[in-house]
């Protein structure tokens, strides 16, 4: 599968040519604060296969898990663009409680079956709910 997508100004490009490992929507704190929304879509792909042209500016915090997490973004229109860490927890147990995605999705309060999902060798694309993937 081709995914391509780019921040708001232009200058960061980002393609890949690979199925996604995961995609799912996170409603964890971070996420919102990160997005600046209720939630954040999640697309993971193996790191390989992630291609970025442009500069990119890291924030480097702490997740709810206490593991560093890194938010990559352009440093010229702030536009977030790739989450890497060292786990990656995906909740719906934080989602605000006026967010109704509809539909019939399974839901989990945290990743199913464990409180966090570990990332390895994958790089997140991280798409807040105004913008899509091909922009």
């Amino acid at each position: 599968m081709k995914i391509e997508g780019g921040c708001l100004c232009g200058k960061v490009r980002y393609s890949a040519d690979a199925e996604p490992t995961f995609v799912g929507v996170c409603h964890c704190k971070n996420c919102q604060k990160g997005t600046g929304t209720a939630f954040s879509v999640v697309v993971e792909l193996p790191t390989p296969a992630l291609s970025v042209q442009g500069a990119l500016q890291t924030f480097t915090g702490r997740g709810d898990s206490g593991k560093a997490t890194y938010r990559r973004f352009c440093p010229e229109c702030g536009s977030a663009l790739i989450d890497e860490a060292e786990v990656m927890p995906i909740f719906c147990d934080s989602a605000q409680p006026w967010v109704e995605l509809g539909g019939d999705r399974q839901r989990f309060p945290k990743m199913p079956g464990k409180s966090s999902r570990p990332v390895g060798a994958a790089r997140c694309i991280t798409v807040g709910p105004r913008r899509r993937m091909g922009a």
